[in-house]
């Protein structure tokens, strides 16, 4: 069974939220631990599904049925950043099947909502009240609470692929013997460390960088000497990214220990393009140059992994995406001090020896194909210009050498089209007219991320189809299509719009034609000084209530919209 909860906590009351998806059953628990000790015991063998659960509510649970005050608790964790493991040893008496739905990078479940055009308003029910709650605000704070338990299983199940992912995982661990479900509680980077069998080990030796022996770099060599100098041996200077600034075949470059990126800025254009991307960068590497993690038991099992994935990827076999997602995590976590795979030096090795091909790749083709316009460079791929169609054959003779040398794979793609603000925003259409999108200004909007939708809608229209973006703003009346979700994070008291000061730190906002409507501002915690919402109208009203089949009214101000989409495309070099 699968169920999903959500607490609530105040000085002197709490509440517990769920609903069990299976027997499409749902209640709340309040203020009541014999009861809640129950639920729990006929529920332990469930899973247990919050959002942020594996910081917060398994803890506000556990301490509850330690007998201890959830207030305590959740005070050691929202008001001084603590760890909930910390708050009581006895926890671990407490198992507790949890998944998590939220992601590192979520910008919390308000936003979920907002994107996703429900209703957003908080419940107006203060959570630091120094007494008991009324019988009318223990109302309305149940059908807050449900509301959230409602919009985790929302989310939950818009991410169901994630979640029998994640199952496949422990399957893969379990090895056919009866599912451990306490492991769903894991990370998939930790998940992934149990699969290859790595104990965390200590390393001194981060900064011990060598190079590739296949490297053959001469006109660029200011690239590997910069990464061989002790004093290029750290992250950062101050707040800044440590890193070279150097040009390469005509195009701006970064160099860094986190990768290297070059790009045409504000650039647009016309003719043949060619993007090479090495295929599985990360782990080809590993595997070629025994770039492993040195706390794997046996760097073998890797290799196996990778063989069966590439194998699985033939037959269609959807498997092969979770094998993916082990290969691709090993990499992300050797910087990962929590995580058994943890070994920095090989994760800087791996992004230099990355680097550093690329960039060979680069100087030979520009070597052998005079004329050739290198339009960006990223981790693990290039995109060019070619003067003449023809010269796709000079690319791919230094590609086959490159490929023997080096030991890695190249997959190319031809387009005839880009648009380019940077290296993290562009637009790339096909011959066919499908097209590889990047950034926040273009990229593919969902359910779960659906901020400003038309200005994406009306940017790529006019890349791809040149449809005018007044003609698409100016042709929608979908109310939704226009919203910005704004929020005010912890570092904020409140949000202001005008002089009212707003119960809601995540709010619904939209232009207005009418002057008399104020903007909105967030009030720093610290300082106390107001911030502007990222992109927000100077005027505007705000629809916090379901915005879902909602017509576009009179006060909406279009043509906000329309010259924050021309100001936009001027990003990408569009006069």
């Amino acid at each position: 069974m699968i169920l999903v909860y959500d607490f609530e906590v105040f000085k002197y009351d709490w509440m517990m939220g769920y609903a069990v998806l299976d027997e499409r059953k749902e209640g709340c628990i309040c203020n009541d631990p014999e009861a809640l000790k129950a639920f729990y015991k006929a529920r332990i063998n469930d899973i247990w599904v919050g959002f942020n659960s594996r910081n917060y509510d398994q803890y506000i649970l556990k301490s509850i049925l330690e007998g201890l005050d959830p207030k305590r608790c959740n005070d050691f964790i929202i008001l001084y950043g603590q760890p909930g493991w910390k708050f009581c040893s006895r926890f671990r008496n407490y198992p507790l099947n949890n998944y998590d739905v939220m992601n590192n990078i979520d910008r919390g479940l308000k936003f979920f909502e907002g994107s996703m055009g429900n209703n957003i308003k908080e419940t107006s029910v203060p959570f630091d009240l120094d007494r008991k709650l009324t019988p009318e605000e223990l109302e309305e704070t149940k059908k807050y609470n449900l509301h959230d338990v409602e919009q985790t299983a929302e989310v939950f199940l818009k991410r169901k692929a994630d979640f029998e992912a994640q199952l496949d995982l422990v399957k893969i661990i379990c090895k056919g013997r009866p599912l451990d479900l306490s492991l769903i509680s894991k990370t998939r980077p930790q998940l992934s460390a149990i699969i290859l069998d790595a104990t965390k080990q200590e390393h001194d030796d981060e900064f011990d960088i060598n190079f590739p022996d296949t490297m053959q770099i001469q006109k660029y060599k200011a690239v590997p000497d910069w990464y061989a100098d002790p004093e290029n041996h750290h992250y950062k200077d101050g707040n800044k990214k440590h890193a070279l600034e150097i040009m390469i075949a005509g195009c701006p470059h970064t160099f860094a220990w986190g990768g290297v990126h070059g790009a045409l800025e504000k650039y647009h254009g016309e003719g043949f393009y060619l993007m090479a991307d090495v295929a599985s960068l990360y782990p080809s590497l590993m595997i070629r140059y025994n770039l492993h993690s040195r706390n794997m038991k046996d760097p073998q099992k890797f290799v196996d992994i990778y063989n069966t994935r590439l194998k699985l990827k033939k037959e269609h076999n959807p498997l092969q995406k979770v094998l993916k997602l082990v290969l691709n995590s090993t990499y992300g976590v050797m910087k990962d001090y929590s995580n058994a795979l943890c070994d920095p030096r090989q994760a800087n090795r791996v992004c230099v020896y990355g680097q550093l091909l690329i960039l060979d790749l680069i100087e030979h083709i520009e070597r052998a194909v005079p004329g050739i316009q290198l339009i960006q460079s990223n981790t693990d791929g290039i995109l060019v210009k070619l003067q003449d169609p023809a010269d796709y054959y000079k690319v791919d003779d230094v590609a086959y050498e490159w490929e023997q040398r080096t030991g890695l794979n190249l997959e190319f793609d031809e387009y005839h089209k880009v648009f380019q603000k940077d290296v993290n925003n562009y637009v790339i259409v096909a011959w066919d007219g499908h097209t590889k999108t990047k950034g926040a200004y273009v990229k593919a909007l969902s359910d779960l991320d659906y901020d400003l939708p038309i200005l994406n809608t009306a940017l790529v229209k006019y890349m791809v189809d040149g449809v005018p973006v007044s003609a698409t703003i100016n042709g929608c009346n979908d109310l939704k299509e226009f919203q910005m979700v704004g929020r005010a994070s912890g570092k904020y008291t409140c949000i202001l719009y005008g002089e009212k000061a707003l119960n809601e730190k995540t709010i619904r906002i939209f232009a207005s034609n009418d002057e008399a409507d104020p903007g909105v501002v967030k009030i720093h915690a610290e300082t106390g000084r107001p911030a502007k919402i990222s992109n927000s109208p100077e005027h505007c009203f705000i629809w916090n209530d379901d915005v879902n089949g909602v017509p576009v009214p009179e006060k909406l101000n279009k043509q906000w919209y329309v010259d924050l989409a021309e100001k936009r495309l001027k990003d990408f070099g569009v006069n």
